[in-house]
């Protein structure tokens, strides 16, 4: 479904989905939406009038999705260990695939989440892998021109850039592309590494609490985190019932919130407002938003504190 993202408003649903949905995302002008779904469809529907444009089938789980950046392709990646890009233009075509199988260790690897950045494609796999594909020598999303050597340029298959390991199977990966950082959420860890050199820039264990198990965060089953746009701090969430915040230089844990009665499957800061505010997903069938502005707490305390003096 949709909702506003200031107000948590519902806005309307897209119906035609025969299993659960595991991925859902919007186009850059938020025109076109996208879903990947257990019913081994992936679909992309109209994102004003709710209407399905197209339907792609899959011979298993579809588990992520994403646009392009210019919106005419769709990537998807599920059980099959198989990523598919789809044109828009061209529904009807087979799609381009990259067997991830073959750059992974186990026999069978399923893909959990799936990025594009540019003309490269991002790969979380339940492997403890995050493997970047270069689609250059396929196709230009970006409209920049890329060095490249004469046999690249001729390559009949994707490139495979880098191999990036974490531990335990991937839950979620989130690309903030101004800060140049891939942040993934594994095991009971988050990482966050450098999209130009590859390299690990930070990694924290989530906290844990022996005393009282509705503290111990982790990502073994389910869960994300999210960078802030200023690259500070992060908030994750996972297989307690809280909602984390946390300073990105040290992994101090600076805030937690209560309000989700049951595990926490998502959470995303609102880039468009600089961060001022984040959502969070739970298995408990709610969409919480959330205030990261510390000024407007301390107005109102500054407000209790007046009312108190005049009682």
């Amino acid at each position: 479904m949709l909702r506003n993202a200031t107000t948590g408003d519902w806005i309307g649903s897209f119906a035609g989905h025969k299993g659960a949905v595991w991925s859902a995302r919007c186009n850059s002008t938020c025109l076109l939406a996208a879903t990947a779904s257990g019913d081994f469809t992936a679909r992309v529907w109209d994102a004003i009038t709710g209407s399905e444009l197209f339907k792609f089938d899959h011979k298993h789980i579809v588990k992520s999705i994403d646009f392009s950046q210019d919106s005419s392709r769709i990537a998807t990646g599920g059980h099959e260990g198989l990523v598919r890009i789809f044109e828009l233009a061209c529904p009807s075509d087979e799609p381009l695939v990259i067997d991830v199988n073959n750059d992974s260790k186990d026999a069978k690897v399923t893909i959990t989440k799936v990025e594009w950045d540019g003309n490269k494609i991002w790969c979380g796999c339940a492997d403890g892998t995050v493997k970047l594909y270069d689609m250059s020598s396929f196709f230009n999303v970006t409209g920049e021109v890329e060095d490249e050597d004469e046999d690249e340029a001729s390559s009949d298959s994707p490139k495979l850039v880098t191999i990036c390991e974490v531990n335990g199977s991937v839950m979620d990966m989130e690309l903030s592309k101004k800060l140049h950082t891939m942040t993934v959420c594994s095991g009971d860890e988050c990482s966050f590494f450098d999209t130009r050199d590859f390299k690990l820039l930070k990694r924290h264990k989530m906290p844990k609490k022996v005393e009282d198990r509705s503290y111990d965060c982790h990502f073994r089953n389910e869960g994300g985190a999210s960078l802030h746009p200023e690259g500070k701090k992060f908030v994750a969430g996972g297989g307690d019932l809280w909602v984390h915040v946390f300073d990105y230089e040290t992994g101090a844990e600076i805030e937690r919130h209560k309000g989700h009665h049951g595990p926490i499957r998502c959470v995303r800061y609102d880039k468009s407002n600089n961060g001022n505010t984040y959502a969070s997903g739970s298995e408990d069938g709610t969409i919480r938003l959330w205030s990261s502005v510390e000024e407007k707490v301390e107005v109102k305390k500054e407000k209790v504190e007046e009312e108190v003096k005049v009682e």
